[in-house]
């Protein structure tokens, strides 16, 4: 059974690198610096949304690829819950506006995706039908856990050095206690076999280039860590007030708001089980950041052991949300320095306040908008006024 194991294993990581030389590039789709030495992605995340999709979702991602031009988006998960017979039908119309605005894109799958009874495989090849040249997202390994596991290289705007990288890696869905198989333990996460693969094609890509390339991870749930960083331990257990994860217990009414910047609306919902993803990122040395979904009202960033962990809002109209937070996350990498980045999330009402346009054409009032926009603000500045009383104490009993 070993001897099996290990075949499957090997055949998976000599794929994977094969894949890494011809999949992310094929028709000249490769991903390239801009000439001002730019590179700007667009994470939008859960639109999880029926056919027809609600309007004003469409007209917010219309004209988020209008003003802010991104050089890719990343759609985080949760992409669609339409009906099985209209699941074609609802990808091709999300697809539309960035075939009609030219903007490459790629994918994670979500916990939701194909519970209506289709297939993650059949959904990738909707995404694929219907974008195009445009889709770049594919499986580099079918037999790895999950759909669509992929990377995407960025390269020089003048070479053919890979400046950057993006690693696209599908959680699952659900755990099962496997003495009964109708107990649902939680949410999966990133299983072995998937980091095995991320590791064998993050040391290619730097015996490549000869050094490690810097990295962000997109996928639909967070990581586990997120609890060890910002939430203090305690020893024993309370229903619906305590998290008990990997064996530790956390009072989720209680984080260390001096640890995170963004909004912390909803307890974090990392998979059930930890099979050390953000402990092999953070020995291999090239992960700048990972960013999840999810959970649809989040918008925080913290830093980890040097790893950025962050949750970017649901830009869902049509599932549970938040107004002061429903909305995407725009990156922007620098070519000159790519051991960094700058990320912001750009909810409804902010565009409705920068762009008279949208504010009309999504029937969102400036007032209502500035309302929103301004409780925001000042829950966040009631979070920094809290931290600075919570910050000593995180540091004696940190």
């Amino acid at each position: 059974m070993k001897k099996i194991m290990l075949f499957v294993l090997l055949f998976c990581l000599i794929a994977g690198v094969l894949s890494f030389g011809v999949s992310a590039t094929e028709d000249s789709n490769e991903l390239r610096f801009n000439k001002n030495g730019e590179f700007k992605v667009l994470h939008i995340s859960d639109c999880q949304d029926n056919f027809p999709a609600e309007e004003k979702m469409m007209t917010y991602i219309n004209y988020m690829l209008d003003i802010y031009e991104p050089d890719l988006v990343v759609l985080g998960g949760d992409n669609s819950i339409g009906l099985a017979e209209t699941k074609e039908q609802e990808i091709a119309e999300l697809v539309e506006p960035f075939v009609e605005h030219q903007v490459p894109f790629t994918l994670v799958f979500g916990n939701h995706d194909h519970e209506q009874g289709v297939s993650k495989e059949e959904l990738l090849s909707y995404f694929q039908k219907y974008g195009g040249e445009y889709c770049l997202a594919y499986d580099a390994v079918p037999e790895l856990h999950g759909t669509a596991n992929h990377n995407l290289p960025v390269y020089a705007s003048g070479s053919d050095e890979v400046k950057f990288n993006f690693w696209l890696l599908d959680t699952g869905s659900y755990v099962y206690d496997e003495n009964d198989p109708d107990k649902r333990l939680g949410y999966d996460a990133v299983t072995e076999d998937q980091i095995e693969w991320y590791k064998s094609i993050s040391k290619s890509l730097e015996e490549k280039e000869g050094r490690k390339v810097p990295s962000l991870v997109f996928q639909h749930m967070v990581v586990g860590e997120v609890y060890e960083a910002m939430f203090p331990s305690v020893p024993f257990e309370i229903p619906d007030l305590i998290e008990s994860y990997n064996g530790k217990h956390y009072p989720i009414i209680a984080p260390n708001t001096s640890v995170f910047s963004g909004h912390l609306f909803e307890p974090p919902s990392p998979g059930y089980y930890n099979h050390g993803e953000f402990s092999a990122m953070l020995e291999r040395g090239d992960v700048l950041g990972i960013y999840c979904g999810h959970d649809h009202i989040n918008t925080y960033e913290l830093v980890y052991e040097g790893i950025i962990i962050g949750n970017t809002p649901g830009v869902t109209c049509h599932a549970y949300g938040n107004e002061m937070t429903r909305g995407s996350r725009l990156f922007v990498i620098s070519e000159n320095d790519t051991s960094t980045f700058t990320s912001e999330v750009i909810t409804y009402n902010d565009l409705a306040l920068e762009n008279e346009d949208f504010a009309n054409a999504a029937g969102i009032g400036k007032a209502e908008a500035g309302f929103w926009v301004f409780i925001s603000n000042l829950l966040l500045f009631l979070k920094n006024l809290s931290a600075i009383v919570i910050y000593p104490f995180s540091l004696i009993f940190g």
